[in-house]
């Protein structure tokens, strides 16, 4: 079977699977990941399948999480780590940052650091504190760390394998509120490379870029525009650290207009950076200053207000209204 249609939530279980039986090496570590399956079930039924000493359920310490996937990293394992809620990886974060993330450097190569670690990330599930964050900033900041997003089924079907086979750390962020939206998968298809982005939908007017859980939104804002004669070309980053800025450029290039859409706060963000890089790059084409729509810099709001935090089709068609207001 060429394709199939699934949630993001069964591609990524597909993908661990493919990886699995293509490399024995590969083994999944988290909280409650074996016997449940996690609490998204992303990882049901391999502890099953794989036995108990390839889906390892770990206690509840994310730092011994990673920090003994480092050591197998060493040791020539490639282990994918799900961290359970976006939230729980900060007791992690100095094994992140100051070991997996410099090894390879450390040791002037000797070492390579080929592990995944699973981050659940932004809102839209209802959930309490520490549920529904958005990180990815504070790891593309890290040199030595790669950071990618899935969001559609097909890219976390293919992605999470390309990271399990990739030599360098990557932190792999799931958008959780598209989990159980289904799309079609190519089984069998040549994937996209893993850092590139990815012309969801083409136009003239405005190009809007965004990640995870956002490039849903992006699409139905743009169908939304299109009935008020406004072309929104949507690029999904699909990497965020590195950035393909090649082909957000080209596409700025050609409307002269840009809008990023981030569920994290926008300061420091990686909505600012890419504006700031196709500021540099696009200048000349611009005609209009780059604009972010993201998240309010205060901490995630409560369950029963954070649609109004997070990006909405409202807040993206404002933006480009703003944007197309500019004197050409």
């Amino acid at each position: 079977m060429a394709s199939t249609t699934m949630t993001m939530a069964k591609a990524l279980n597909e993908g661990l699977r493919r990886a699995m039986e293509k490399n024995p090496k590969v083994l999944l570590m988290g909280e409650d990941i074996g016997r449940l399956g996690g609490v998204f079930r992303i990882t049901d039924g391999l502890q099953k399948d794989f036995g108990e000493d390839r889906v390892i359920d770990a206690p509840l310490a994310e730092s011994a999480i990673v920090g003994t996937a480092v050591g197998l990293a060493i040791r020539g394992y490639r282990t994918v780590c799900e961290i359970q809620f976006d939230g729980f990886v900060y007791p992690a974060f100095d094994q992140i940052v100051s070991q997996v993330a410099k090894l390879h450097k450390r040791s002037e190569g000797v070492y390579t650091m080929g592990l995944v670690i699973r981050i659940p990330f932004q809102g839209g599930i209802g959930a309490i504190e520490h549920h529904s964050e958005s990180p990815e900033s504070y790891f593309a900041q890290t040199a030595g760390l790669r950071v990618v997003s899935c969001a559609t089924p097909n890219d976390a079907y293919w992605m999470i394998q390309q990271s399990v086979e990739h030599d360098d750390p990557i932190i792999f962020c799931e958008p959780k509120s598209r989990y159980w939206e289904k799309g079609e998968v190519d089984l069998e298809g040549a994937p996209r490379g893993l850092f590139e982005a990815e012309v969801r939908r083409e136009g003239r007017d405005v190009t809007v870029i965004g990640y995870g859980s956002s490039v849903k939104t992006m699409l139905r804002a743009a169908d939304t525009a299109e009935l008020e004669g406004t072309s929104l070309e949507v690029i999904d980053a699909r990497s965020v650290a590195p950035l393909d800025l090649d082909t957000m450029a080209r596409s700025v290039q050609k409307t002269g207009r840009l809008v990023v859409v981030q569920e994290a706060p926008h300061t420091a963000s990686i909505g600012s950076e890419i504006v700031a890089e196709l500021t540099e790059r696009c200048f000349y084409s611009l005609r209009a200053p780059g604009l972010r729509v993201s998240g309010y810099h205060v901490p995630y709001p409560p369950s029963r207000i954070e649609d109004d935090f997070r990006p909405s089709v409202d807040r993206i068609l404002d933006a480009v209204d703003r944007t197309m207001g500019y004197d050409s």
